[in-house]
């Protein structure tokens, strides 16, 4: 049993080390190549912890070929158009100016369930509404709406003196203050504490959470028992 278990916990940190070698990918635009990859992987390790007598050796050489095979064809593929083509595919368009384009989509075998269902997760109820309609490689649909459904933007209203947007940051975590985050807005300490007062928090160990928005603002999570 403790041979099984250092067998396993060896395997899942190799196996790791594997993935994170291959690269970033989300599990939601794997190509048909990396799940080939992947299954391969998987299946090699499974065959590693279940059979005690095949040595270590014998099991990581494949995956490490599979591997090292993977990341020169990832190399192969970044230097080569065609043969990413070959390899990953094409995207194709399935909607047109509003239209479907039903035989590309019977190539593709992509059908209106599918089309209708990722459109609707794109709070989009018409087809008519649609400009273009791209299915990618992944199988993910990118969708385009028509000009006049295009939802109005702040540049739209010509509206002047607007702030560059960037992500919340925060400065209070589990009632310690993060040096890091007030470094990043050109704050102190002090300054923290006098905005949180304006807020009627006096205390940081009430206080949960807080970030600072590109706009200046404070959101503040207190603790739940002092909601």
């Amino acid at each position: 049993m403790v041979s099984l278990i250092l067998r396993t916990i060896f395997i899942y940190f190799f196996i790791l080390l594997m993935m994170r070698l291959m690269g970033k990918r989300e599990i939601g635009k794997l190509s048909i190549f990396d799940l080939i990859v992947s299954f391969m992987i998987a299946d090699l390790s499974a065959m590693l912890i279940e059979d005690k007598q095949l040595a270590l050796l014998m099991g990581i050489a494949p995956i490490l070929t599979i591997v090292g095979l993977q990341i020169l064809l990832s190399f192969i593929m970044l230097k080569s158009r065609n043969i990413r083509h070959l390899i990953d595919g094409e995207p194709t368009v399935i909607v047109q100016h509003g239209k479907i384009l039903d035989n590309v989509m019977a190539k593709s075998r992509y059908n209106m369930d599918d089309l209708m269902m990722q459109l609707r997760e794109k709070n989009i109820s018409n087809i008519g509404d649609v400009e273009f309609a791209i299915l990618e490689t992944s199988g993910k649909l990118s969708v385009f709406p028509k000009t006049k459904k295009h939802p109005v933007t702040k540049e739209d209203l010509n509206l002047r003196n607007l702030k560059t947007f960037h992500p919340p940051i925060p400065v209070v975590l589990e009632g310690k203050v993060l040096e890091e985050g007030l470094e990043q807005l050109g704050q102190n300490r002090f300054w923290l504490k006098k905005e949180l007062r304006k807020k009627g928090y006096k205390e940081l160990q009430d206080i949960f959470y807080v970030s600072v928005n590109y706009e200046g603002k404070l959101f503040v999570d207190a603790k739940d028992k002092k909601h």
